[in-house]
């Protein structure tokens, strides 16, 4: 039998929480560290279409990349949509983990898989923090780039059909920074480390002025998708560490912004 204990203490040495940002909420957030486990849904959110898939598939657990809930609640009541969902997950005896942050710059977490999908070299931390970790990651490109192209790589490897982008399409690109979600704020350590461009999920107007005036190139490749990919990829590894568990990444889950 594989206790949700268990499982908590595999994902707190794959993503461990002290590389999580202060403000953060990771870790097991509801569930009993006793409870049994065999069946495991990994999805970017919480939601009211992924509570029904785990209630419905009778998940044990749902390890979820972004924390449900985020801030620590004084009600919890069917009058509000959070509300609604913790209380199915909870009736149905479903316990709910999340990596977030922590995820976001574990050695084999999001950025290092993005890092490593768009083929750089010299991989390391963005911000470096402990033990050669730390938040975002950069390194070079094998050859120089155009932006454009940079971009084109993004969509193959994300496997989407539409990104964003500041900079001169013709721009030439060998240094590139990445940071998962919303990661605008990276912007200022991209251009202390020498970055031609930052690939990140998405970022405010006033940041996508700032990378323009100071000639740092952005791809942005929507919040959704900069994270999910790495959500899929975590339910193999969970599924390799614990063979006798049944893993799933979320069948329902969706981008909720519509790309035309």
């Amino acid at each position: 039998m594989t206790t949700v204990a268990e499982i908590a203490a595999f994902l707190d040495e794959f993503a461990p929480a002290r590389l999580a940002e202060e403000w953060d909420n990771v870790g097991l957030l509801v569930g009993r560290p006793r409870g049994s486990v065999a069946r495991v849904m990994t999805c970017l959110t919480v939601t009211p279409a992924t509570t029904a898939e785990a209630v419905r598939e009778k998940a044990d657990l749902v390890v979820t990349h972004h924390p449900m809930p985020f801030r620590a609640a004084r009600r919890l009541t069917d009058q509000d949509p959070a509300g609604v969902m913790l209380l199915d997950l909870i009736a149905a005896g479903i316990g709910v983990y999340s990596p977030h942050t922590a995820f976001d710059s574990a050695p084999q977490g999001i950025n290092q898989r993005l890092a490593e999908g768009l083929r750089l070299r010299g991989i390391a931390p963005l911000v470096p923090a402990d033990e050669g970790l730390g938040t975002g990651r950069w390194g070079w490109l094998a050859d120089e780039i155009t932006l454009a192209a940079l971009g084109d790589r993004v969509k193959s490897f994300l496997a989407i059909d539409r990104i964003g982008r500041v900079g001169d399409s013709k721009k030439p690109i060998r240094a590139v920074a990445v940071g998962c979600g919303a990661a605008g704020s990276l912007l200022g350590a991209a251009r202390a480390a020498g970055c031609d461009a930052l690939v990140l999920g998405e970022t405010s107007l006033h940041t996508c002025l700032e990378a323009e005036a100071t000639g740092v190139g952005l791809i942005l490749a929507g919040h959704f998708h900069s994270e999910r990919f790495a959500v899929e990829a975590l339910a193999q590894v969970l599924a390799d560490q614990f063979p006798t568990l049944h893993v799933w990444p979320s069948r329902t889950e969706s981008d909720p912004i519509q790309w035309q």
